[in-house]
């Protein structure tokens, strides 16, 4: 019985032709050894699976190949190819950095480079994980690797190239591997499955390509292991189970429930999700991926942005098309917030199934929630303040048909409750808002408003009574409040002003020093006494005014702050002079004898 060999390394790369994913790399390569013009140092640099080291082997194979094919891979039938391939070859060394990381291995390494090819032409050594080395590695290994002997070629490979000293990083021509696609590694293991003789479906070739996340020797793990699992029959159901993966199926259908608003649905299902194991975090991130992936392929233009295959591609297409964009920005945004929140849950479940529910409502006729991704209810339109609601006319009652002819009579209306009568003929409570403007709009009024008298206008006036044929009128400056008021009920209104501001010390002094002063008809003056009352006037000029206007009711009342210069400047106190005023006060005086306090 043959001993079994892990697809990894049964179908491992042996010439360029049969690399996965990385065409323009490897004929850059193929065209430097096809001219001759080779470099003394390689950087080789991506994520894992991507092919570094098995493109290292190619390419020292290929440069010592006595007889190359006209393709440029090596024949594997000269004596070097067959060194190599029978693990002997005496001029291609391997070194794991992450194992022999010191200055000693360098030294080592050093010390074999001096040694010439046997046979051949080269001698190529392949340093792989080189990014783990020692700064004092790295060092010791500067001088040899920019001057090599003219038969020596480095190789060095790594996954982290950013740990790589920038001196190294300049003496190597640098080559970035690319991610393999989904495409290619579902293309490789069909071509894998055919030559092993097993069944399979595209479908759960691409969920493996897919879980490899673009490491090809990760699918080919994944695809040994499900392989096994179904005796060869690898089908979509055997891999989703194998694999406990969370199928997009799911996902579809709780789109389905988003698109019916059925909360009830989105719910169940994240519940079944549940039950079989899956993280809700992993629930969270993977349905806010499927909504991205379903936004790109809503666009022609974006579609190819998608990793996948064409029928898949169209058939998220179709899927995207019943739903407007804005669905998608809005759902990504709500996803987005329960990933942030996610931690700092409480309950998890919780947190994911009101984030299913504002889902649900984003296509809802009334939805709920805004969806702003800050869940905030939506509040409901209230009717302008001072309307009267029209009432509905009742139908006139049918006229008995005579021969004389009778007028029209018009309809009569239905008596109302006592207490709908009572909300007409009350006054309509005024809201007043701190705009910016000197002259803010006062809410609607009707047409019951007092005009302006030649007396003070009291707090509490009745309006009168208004009547059916009563229709609210238009806010204009003629039908703002004009109340009379005086200068006493001013400075009244200023001080419960201040009085409010119980914890504000500094404004409720700044505001018992300074004092309005009427300037001309309704415009008042504060003399401010510096530059920092000032600025603290301004900032609540809004406020204040608001409160006046409301307490004064009268919408005309203006205020302005100005610095108090009437007064002689502000002297400066020497040290003697404020001792001398503070011992003025006997206690202080006593306290500064007693204790011998003296000026320095």
């Amino acid at each position: 019985m043959e001993n079994y060999i892990v697809s990894a390394r049964k179908y491992r790369p042996s010439t360029f032709a049969s690399v996965v994913g990385q065409k323009a790399l490897t004929s850059t390569l193929k065209n430097a050894i096809a001219t001759d013009r080779l470099a003394h140092a390689y950087l080789f640099c991506g994520s894992r699976g991507v092919g570094k080291t098995s493109c290292a082997r190619i390419f020292a194979k290929t440069i010592n190949c006595e007889h190359r094919t006209p393709d440029g891979d090596p024949c594997n039938e000269c004596d070097s190819c067959r060194a190599f391939n029978e693990n002997r070859s005496l001029n291609i060394i391997e070194l794991d950095a992450a194992s022999n990381n010191s200055v000693d291995d360098i030294r080592n390494l050093v010390d074999q480079v001096q040694v010439p090819p046997v046979n051949g032409k080269y001698r190529v050594f392949i340093v792989d994980e080189v990014h783990m080395l020692s700064s004092a590695a790295f060092n010791a290994f500067l001088k040899t690797l920019e001057e090599p002997p003219s038969y020596v070629v480095f190789i060095l490979a790594t996954t982290e190239k950013q740990k790589i000293i920038p001196t190294i990083l300049s003496r190597c021509q640098i080559y970035d591997f690319n991610r393999i696609t989904v495409k290619d590694m579902v293309d490789h293991l069909e071509y894998v499955a055919s030559n092993e003789g097993f069944t399979t479906e595209r479908a759960a070739l691409n969920i493996i390509a897919r879980k490899a996340d673009g490491a090809m020797r990760d699918a080919l793990s994944i695809f040994d292991q499900v392989a096994a699992s179904s005796r060869g029959n690898v089908t979509y159901a055997s891999t989703i189970d194998n694999l406990n993966v969370l199928d997009s199926a799911y996902y579809n259908r709780l789109l389905e429930a988003f698109i019916a608003t059925n909360v009830p649905e989105a719910l169940l299902i994240y519940k079944e999700i549940r039950d079989k194991g899956f993280d809700s975090h992993f629930f969270v991130t993977g349905l806010a991926a499927h909504l991205r992936d379903l936004m790109v392929a809503r666009n022609p233009q974006t579609l190819e942005m998608l990793d996948t295959d064409e029928d898949v591609k169209q058939k998220m297409a179709e899927m995207a098309a019943r739903v407007p964009i804005d669905f998608f920005y809005k759902a990504m945004s709500l996803c987005n917030d329960a990933d942030l929140e996610y931690r700092q849950a409480t309950s998890k479940t919780f947190l994911v199934e009101l984030l299913l529910i504002k889902l649900c409502q984003l296509l809802s006729p009334s939805p709920i929630f805004s969806g702003d991704g800050e869940g905030q209810l939506k509040p409901f339109a209230a009717p302008s303040q001072g309307a009267i609601p029209a009432q509905a006319a009742q139908p006139a009652a049918p006229q008995a048909q005579t021969a004389a002819p009778t007028p029209q009579v018009a309809p009569q209306q239905a008596p109302q409750p006592a207490s709908q009568r009572a909300s007409q003929t009350a006054p309509q409570p005024a809201t007043y808002r701190p705009v910016p403007t000197l002259r803010p709009s006062a809410p609607t009024i009707n047409q019951g408003t007092p005009a302006r008298g030649k007396m003070l206008a009291s707090t509490h006036r009745v309006a009168p009574a208004q009547t059916e044929e009563q229709q609210p009128v238009e806010v204009t400056p003629a039908t703002m409040r004009n109340g009379y008021y005086t200068d006493e009920q001013v400075d009244t209104a200023w001080s419960s002003f201040a009085a409010a501001r119980t914890t504000e010390h500094v404004l409720v002094n700044s505001m018992r020093a300074c004092r309005p002063q009427r300037k001309v008809d309704d415009l008042y003056e504060v003399l401010v006494q510096n530059e920092i009352q000032m600025s603290d006037f301004e900032a609540l000029k809004g406020e204040l005014l608001l409160h006046l206007r409301n307490a004064l009711n009268n919408d005309h009342f203006d205020l302005t702050f100005a610095l108090d210069n009437s007064g002689p400047a502000p002297r400066l106190w020497n040290d003697r002079e404020v001792l001398q005023h503070l011992m003025e006060d006997p206690t202080t005086a006593k306290f500064i004898t007693d204790l011998n306090l003296k000026l320095l």
